[in-house]
């Protein structure tokens, strides 16, 4: 897979180590994300769902989250978006898919939509949904 070198936009004023948890069951596309977002200039902190859920990063807060719609069998994008609310309930959320449209059931809980394979819509977003953030 081939992954485009992606600045910051030269207008944008970045607050620095904006850190964006980036939630997903492949470790592959975590890390794949993790570069995308890190050459933008944001911090990446991935974070993996395995069998046996999801943790959080130790006393870490976070300024937007990444998350990837299909999950592992045991647990559903959805179930993580709840997850996520609850420890961090005003930190917007991106849900990342290949789906066309934004998924129904997680639509209440989540602040952007971006399907898959779009890094600058990816980042225009975490740019748009961090930038009042001070």
């Amino acid at each position: 897979m081939l992954v485009s070198v992606i600045f910051p936009r030269q207008d944008f004023k970045m607050r620095p180590n904006t850190k964006i948890l980036i939630i997903d069951d492949n470790p592959v596309h975590l890390e794949i994300y993790r570069l995308i977002v890190e050459k933008a200039g944001f911090n990446g902190l991935p974070s993996l769902v395995t069998h046996d859920g999801l943790e959080f990063p130790d006393g870490e807060d976070v300024d937007a989250v990444l998350l990837d719609y299909r999950l592992a069998p045991n647990i559903s994008a959805y179930e993580v978006a709840l997850k996520v609310r609850g420890r961090y309930p005003l930190v917007p959320i991106v849900i990342l898919s290949d789906m066309y449209d934004p998924p129904a059931d997680t639509a209440p809980l989540v602040q952007g939509f971006v399907r898959k394979g779009n890094p600058e819509k990816l980042l225009s977003t975490l740019r748009e949904l961090t930038r009042d953030q001070t």
